[in-house]
C-alpha cells in the first residue's frame, strides 16, 4: 500500500489546517480517499470514530501535532505514511522571504494567476521551521530537487497551479472564500456563496474522478448562512488538492520549480482522453 497524507497547512496557529488521507493497494487498483477533515482537531477526532461536523462554521487552529496526525493516518489507512505533501513554505535552509522556489512558481504561472504568497520571518516563520523539522525527525526529511535520501519524504506542493492541471483551466481558479469580494465585486452574498460553491462542486467532482470519491458531501447554496460556513469545505478540498499532488507525484508525474534548498512540486498536464469511446484520464 502506498498512503499519502496531504495537509494544507495555515502559515498561523491561530487557523485552521485542513488533512487528507489518500492510498493504494493491490485491492483498489486506482487511488481512494481514506479521509478528510477541515482542521487538524477534527482529523484527529476521525481517527477516535467521531464524525467531522461539517456545519461548525469556525474549525479551531493550532500548531501541527505531526506526530499524532501520522499515528492518525496510519489508523485510517491501515498502513504507515509514505509521502507528505504540504501546503506551506519550508526549506532545507533558513529564510526570511521570497525564495527561488517562489520565484519559479511565480515566473511560471503568475501570468495564469498563481503567483505565490510571499513568505516572511513571522509568516510561516517558527510554525513551518516546527511543522518540517519534527516532520524530518520522525523520518519524513524534505525533498527538493535534491532526492531525499529516505523511503519517506515531504514534498512542498501549491494547489493553485496544481488545480490548473485538475481542472484543466486556464487561469486561476476563484474559490477562497475570504477573497469573493474581489472576485465578483458586483455580486451580494448569496450570489457569491453560490458562485463559490459552483467551483467547489467542480474541484469536488475532478478529485472524485481521480480519487474514488471524496466523501465530501457539499451543502446546497440556500443551505448556507454565511461566506464563513463555507470555510471548511475550502480547507478541505485544499488538503485533498495536495494529496492528489502527492499521488501524482509518487507516479513520477510532477516537475520541481526551485532549488536544492526549496521546491514546489507541480503535477504535469494529463494526457487528453484518447478517441476510443469509454476512454478516460488517467486517475492521479
Amino acid at each position: 500500500m502506498t498512503v499519502v497524507l496531504g495537509i494544507d497547512a495555515a502559515w498561523t496557529a491561530a487557523q485552521p489546517s485542513g488533512v487528507a488521507v489518500v492510498a493504494k493497494d493491490d485491492e483498489h487498483a486506482a487511488w481512494h480517499t481514506v479521509a478528510v477533515a477541515p482542521s487538524y482537531t477534527s482529523f484527529l477526532a476521525l481517527a477516535e470514530g467521531t464524525a467531522v461536523d461539517w456545519t461548525c462554521r469556525k474549525s479551531p487552529g493550532s500548531t501541527a501535532p505531526v506526530k499524532e496526525l501520522l499515528a492518525a493516518a496510519e489508523s485510517l489507512a491501515g498502513a504507515a505514511v509514505d509521502l507528505v505533501a504540504l501546503d506551506m513554505p519550508v526549506a532545507l535552509e533558513a529564510f526570511t522571504g521570497r525564495r527561488a522556489a517562489d520565484q519559479a512558481i511565480s515566473g511560471t504561472f503568475g501570468g495564469r494567476g498563481c503567483s505565490t504568497h510571499s513568505p516572511s520571518e513571522t509568516r510561516p516563520g517558527p510554525l513551518g521551521r516546527e511543522l518540517m523539522g519534527t516532520l524530518a525527525r520522525l523520518g519524513y526529511p524534505l525533498m527538493t530537487t535534491a532526492q531525499a535520501d529516505s523511503p519517506t519524504y515531504t514534498i512542498e506542493v501549491y494547489p493553485h497551479p496544481a488545480l490548473l492541471t485538475l481542472l484543466g483551466r486556464d487561469y486561476r481558479v476563484p474559490y477562497k472564500v475570504g477573497k469573493s469580494g474581489k472576485y465578483w465585486p458586483g455580486l451580494d452574498r448569496p450570489q457569491r456563496i453560490a458562485r463559490l460553491l459552483g467551483e467547489f462542486v467542480a474541484m469536488n467532482s475532478a478529485l472524485e474522478a481521480a480519487l474514488g470519491g471524496t466523501g465530501l458531501r457539499l451543502p446546497r447554496p440556500a443551505d448556507v448562512p454565511s461566506l464563513a460556513a463555507l470555510k471548511p469545505y475550502e480547507d478541505a478540498l485544499d488538503a485533498l488538492v495536495c494529496a492528489w499532488v502527492g499521488c501524482r507525484h509518487a507516479e513520477g508525474k510532477t516537475a520541481a520549480y526551485g532549488n536544492r534548498s526549496a521546491a514546489i512540486w507541480v503535477p504535469e498536464a494529463m494526457p487528453e482522453p484518447g478517441p476510443v469511446q469509454g476512454s478516460a484520464r488517467s486517475a492521479c
